[in-house]
């Protein structure tokens, strides 16, 4: 194990992990940007829900357009990992800039096509990053150095949400509930020159490209790849769809649900934190599932995986405290972390099961969640959604991929095309809250926005489907698949 350990390439990995920090800054602030649209463009909870679908597309799109040109040329090979991924950031600092013209225009549109652009160069980035991460070292470890990187993703998308709630609405004593669009400008300028440093410093880092030969290897036999004879990726396709449009529609239509008279009428000001935990929650979740990259006796990898979820928990309370948020409601939260702690366990490293134990957990904390009489508490069940999600990508991912062979490079370009999940499927929860307009006497004695959560329900449902039929689909195709480093922790 300690050889394995020895060639993982830490000065290279972290400053790759750079780059998965921004993904996170922005994902959460989507989330802050969403009520504040909503309330600036008097818009319905379904429009509101353009932005989640203008930033998720684009990585559909983005994956496309890149598939398309490497079938001309091979863009990885041509140009090196290294400057397609500074091509990357380079779009993504175009597309924070735009928000400066959007906001003087205040137009809407214009804020859709400033997202789009942010996350055409993310897509990018991801294409590139996602197999970097788990080339550099040992095979047995990548899926492990991804869930790490995917920690470093969570970390961003915690202190995200805050930094960028304290950016415009400010904090303590001096906070504004109300806000101009002028506000906006000025992170976003940051971001902008944030990605520009951060594409200077990855062209003069000491990030190598993986040994070219082995993309020769998975050029050969494309031609007749196809989807169908591999149910394990079409279903996993699904699944990739399925776990990124619940992961986005949790969150995304969290602030519609706390705005409320149900749920305590939470204002736009107010939602920082909440958005903060759930976030937090993946992060809890992931930098749990990081622990087996590193070396360790049996003894201290268990005590880690209780350590770890605390620490993460406390950077999310102190985030929250510096910006003068009111954290005391969260003191519970803990039940829900040892409970996913529990659930882990007993998944071990096995991918499928792992994934089949958090798909069941998730319906659960989502069927709680809707019948619980006590709103106070009903959050938190959804909130959780984001524990039991944490590290369903790289079991869906390890899973999908399992026995490709040559053909996962392809594999892996189609399962990126899925995160087009992340803006569908919170467009249909949107239009279910929407209901509310209509029929404000609800459903079953709750609104339409609170019954709205049967959407992430039936992902869980799918997602712990996946993960209890795969194993057998593999199985029949004689590939014994019980610890594919997936399993996320």
């Amino acid at each position: 194990m300690s050889s394995e350990n020895v060639q993982t390439k830490w000065g290279q990995f972290i400053s790759l992990i750079i780059v998965f920090f921004f993904w996170g800054f922005v994902g959460s602030a989507n989330d802050i940007l969403i009520p504040v649209f909503k309330k600036v463009f008097t818009l319905s909870q379904v429009q509101s829900q353009l932005v989640a679908w203008a930033f998720y597309v684009s990585y559909f799109v983005g994956s496309i357009i890149f598939f398309l040109v490497s079938l001309k040329v091979d863009v990885l090979q041509k140009f090196g990992y290294k400057k397609t991924l500074s091509a990357g950031l380079i779009l993504s600092a175009v597309g924070s800039f735009l928000f400066i013209p959007a906001a003087t225009m205040e137009s809407f549109p214009f804020f859709l096509t400033a997202l789009f652009t942010v996350g055409l160069g993310f897509s990018i980035q991801q294409i590139v990053a996602n197999p970097l991460a788990i080339k550099m070292g040992s095979p047995a470890t990548g899926a492990h150095r991804l869930t790490l990187a995917g920690g470093i993703n969570s970390f961003g998308t915690t202190i995200g949400a805050i930094l960028l709630g304290i950016a415009l609405f400010g904090m303590g004593d001096d906070k504004k509930t109300s806000l101009s669009l002028e506000d906006i400008k000025l992170p976003f300028i940051i971001l902008g020159l944030a990605f520009i440093l951060v594409a200077i410093f990855m062209n003069f880092s000491k990030i190598e490209d993986p040994a070219k030969e082995e993309e020769e290897v998975v050029k050969v036999a494309h031609e007749k790849f196809n989807i169908l004879d591999y149910p394990q990726l079409y279903l996993g396709m699904l699944g990739i769809f399925i776990y990124v449009g619940t992961e986005v529609t949790i969150i995304s239509n969290l602030p519609a649900l706390l705005h409320t008279a149900e749920f305590g009428n939470v204002l736009e000001d107010a939602i920082a934190p909440f958005i903060a935990l759930y976030w937090g929650s993946l992060m809890i979740g992931r930098w749990n599932g990081g622990v087996n990259v590193f070396n360790t006796s049996n003894l201290v990898n268990t005590a880690l995986k209780f350590i770890v979820p605390a620490i993460a928990f406390g950077v999310i309370i102190g985030a929250n405290i510096f910006a003068g948020h009111d954290v005391s409601s969260f003191y519970i939260y803990p039940i829900w972390i040892l409970l996913f702690i529990a659930v882990s366990f007993v998944g071990g490293k096995n991918a499928g099961k792992t994934l089949m134990l958090f798909g069941i957990s998730g319906v659960l904390m989502m069927l709680i969640g809707l019948v619980c009489p006590d709103p106070s508490i009903a959050k938190f069940f959804f909130i959780s959604g984001g524990l039991f999600l944490s590290i369903m990508w790289p079991s869906i991912f390890d899973l999908a991929i399992a026995g490709l062979g040559k053909n996962t490079g392809k594999a892996s370009s189609f399962l990126i095309m899925m995160i087009l999940g992340g803006g569908v499927i919170p467009l249909v929860q949107g239009s279910i809250c929407d209901i509310d307009l209509t029929s404000p006497e609800g459903i079953f004695g709750i609104t339409w926005t609170h019954f709205s959560y049967i959407v992430p329900l039936i992902g869980f449902a799918y997602l712990g489907f996946y993960g209890y039929y795969c194993p057998k689909i593999l199985k029949r195709q004689g590939i014994n698949h019980v610890e594919g480093g997936g399993g996320g922790h």
